[in-house]
């Protein structure tokens, strides 16, 4: 039997740093941040032409906000922290079944949301079946058929919500 997960993330503290408040938002600061949190995540040109499109008519929202949508549009109609939000989004980083076989549920949930988004994307449907402390790879036949399994019990449709990231 599996031992009772805590339902909140850990706290940690080990990478905070207090220092003297910036006296500027945004500009070459924001722009050189942006970009290397970009480059680091998804390489030169994925970041470039991921940026360029961010809010943008024929581009994407900003995953991160609310940015306004102005009839006239700058090339680089986000914010530092939607730059971030986008490279998490888009990062090359993945996690496959073998990631799974290494970390238990229970490991899993000491580590910071920090930690376990910067691990990558899901690469491969996984489940947790009843008992079992590690996630494990199925194919997505059988997850699609394990959704369409669930909806159709359903008593009512509007029992069922749903949840899309990714792409």
């Amino acid at each position: 039997m599996r031992s009772p997960i805590s339902p909140e993330t850990p706290e940690d503290h080990l990478s905070l740093r207090l220092g003297k408040p910036k006296k500027l938002a945004a500009g070459i600061p924001a722009a050189v941040s942006s970009m290397k949190h970009g480059v680091t995540k998804m390489g030169l040109v994925k970041t470039v032409k991921t940026l360029t499109m961010v809010n943008q008519q024929d581009g994407f929202d900003c995953p991160g906000c609310a940015w306004p949508d102005p009839e006239h549009r700058t090339t680089f109609e986000f914010c530092e922290n939607g730059a971030k939000a986008v490279a998490d989004e888009a990062m090359k980083a993945r996690v496959t079944p073998d990631f799974f076989s290494k970390h238990s549920i229970h490991s899993l949930a000491k580590r910071s949301d920090y930690w376990l988004n910067k691990q990558g994307r899901i690469s491969h449907p996984v489940v947790l079946e009843e008992g079992e402390s590690h996630y494990k790879e199925i194919s997505w036949d059988d997850a699609l058929d394990r959704i369409a399994n669930q909806i159709n019990s359903l008593s009512k449709p509007e029992r069922a919500v749903f949840y899309t990231s990714g792409r």
